[in-house]
């Protein structure tokens, strides 16, 4: 057996239809346990766990998620180096328990996933709980958090995605504002919370008793999290280590108590190291490299234990932004074949995809009305950018149709209006800035007179 196991264990597992003894190799994507006999020709196979336990408590983490009855399976830790002769006894000792000497044994090496499980299951917010009422009363309607994915989220316990509008009432006042909203567990009602936009982060005030230094705020200012654990005080409470950040939408202080973030020891494909470890829980950012993302691409990115989003944040330093476990910085963009109707040469495409400039003529907007433009990815936003003169040659910062098109894509595609043209209630054509002379006799043929009303004496 290979040297460097000698200091590793292994987890032996028992199904206690049979009380088979096998090595635990995996937890399979149909959520089964893969195991292997505990021979030296599937040394390789083991799962193997490490001093600090993290293998082991990432292992019981998918297994409490993935099984509906975990008692259904023992688990036993052995040396890997001796794992083929203790096996070999506890298989013996297990088709008799009621022994005492094999029961003495077995609790030396016995694993219990509860060790491993949270202390209370996580369950989310049975919707029937919700007060509809109070929402409405904020100006909130249940399509609102539906179509901006909030409810989920809300839900989970947490906050809305995005900034909701709200328009809550005081006496005879009605105040219009964006918030993140939330729902919070009072004395057993469930309520909404609202977290204001703020217009800067309040640091040089007291934050559950913390005193931020000038490393603090710089390290929120810069990254929005604190960069370390610092103790809070919560009412009622002793002090307690939590992680601390800036929710970045409302400028808003979060904190989350240390021991609520799992921090696995291996992230997107690739295994920490105890330093790395240790950074991470101690809040600190660190640099990670060639982490494999969902679409199978290779990529870098800082990572840091967020408060708000109560786990790991990813930011990618070449776009200057942070990104919750977000990958869309990793899809390829697709060159389409054809735009606004129009097709595309195979050299354009190319174009394109080199980064090049290409102007595309007769393009039809959303009221079937022709249009031209300057197109060119746009990197910052994977996406296709759309211009009024050429971006080669212009500092053109604005994504809209070529001056041509600009008033009439303005208003048939996006419902805006201009002066000249907001009587008109037909498509624009290309070019065209104010009505022609058939739509100005149509729109006077259309106005009526309003009689005047005497009043009665």
């Amino acid at each position: 057996m290979n040297e460097n196991v000698n200091d590793q264990d292994v987890l032996l597992v028992a199904d206690k239809k049979n009380n088979k003894l096998d090595v635990v190799s995996e937890i399979g994507k149909d959520g089964k346990i893969k195991s292997v006999s505990p021979k030296p020709e599937n040394e390789t196979l083991f799962l193997k766990l490490d001093k600090q336990g993290n293998v082991l408590e990432n292992f019981f983490s998918n297994f409490h998620r993935q099984y509906k009855d975990p008692t259904h399976f023992q688990f036993f830790k052995v040396p890997a180096n001796m794992v083929e002769n203790i096996t070999s006894v506890l298989q013996e000792m297990i088709q008799h328990p009621e022994i005492p000497s094999n029961k003495e044994t077995f609790d030396m090496h016995r694993v219990s996933p509860d060790e491993f499980s949270t202390k209370q299951d996580y369950k989310p917010i049975d919707e029937s709980r919700i007060d509809w009422k109070q929402l409405e009363r904020l100006g909130v309607a249940r399509e609102t958090l539906e179509k901006t994915g909030s409810l989920d989220a809300m839900l989970n316990w947490g906050k809305s995605p995005v900034l909701i509008p709200i328009t809550p009432k005081f006496d005879e006042m009605t105040l219009r504002t964006d918030a993140r909203l939330s729902f919070r567990e009072i004395e057993g009602k469930l309520t909404v919370a609202i977290h204001a936009v703020r217009k800067s982060p309040e640091l040089d005030r007291p934050f559950f008793g913390i005193h931020f230094s000038d490393d603090d705020k710089n390290n929120l200012l810069k990254s929005n999290n604190a960069g370390r654990i610092l103790n809070i005080e919560f009412p009622g409470q002793q002090p307690t280590p939590a992680y601390i950040s800036i929710d970045k939408l409302t400028n808003e202080l979060v904190a989350v108590r240390a021991d609520k973030i799992h921090i696995p020891s291996e992230i997107k494909g690739v295994s920490l190291d105890e330093k790395q470890l240790q950074d991470l829980k101690e809040g600190k950012a660190i640099q990670l490299e060639d982490m494999l993302s969902k679409s199978g691409k290779l990529f870098n990115a800082t990572i840091q234990i967020n408060a708000d989003i109560r786990g790991i944040e990813f930011s990618f330093d070449n776009q200057n932004q942070k990104q919750s476990n977000s990958e869309s910085a990793n899809k390829e963009l697709v060159i389409p074949a054809k735009l606004g109707g129009v097709d595309l040469p195979e050299t354009d495409q190319s174009k394109l995809k080199e980064g090049g400039t290409i102007y595309v003529a007769g393009m039809k907007d959303r009221e079937g009305k022709e249009y031209n433009a300057y197109v060119k990815v746009n990197p910052d936003q994977n996406k296709l950018g759309f211009y009024r003169w050429d971006p080669d040659k212009a500092n053109a910062k604005e994504v809209s149709p070529d001056e041509a098109s600009k008033t009439q894509v303005a208003v048939n595609s996006d419902g805006k209006t201009n002066e000249a043209t907001k009587s008109v209630k037909e498509p624009l054509n290309a070019g065209q800035t104010k009505p022609t002379e058939a739509q100005e006799k149509k729109n006077d043929e259309t106005k009526v007179a309003k009689p005047r009303v005497h009043k009665l004496q």
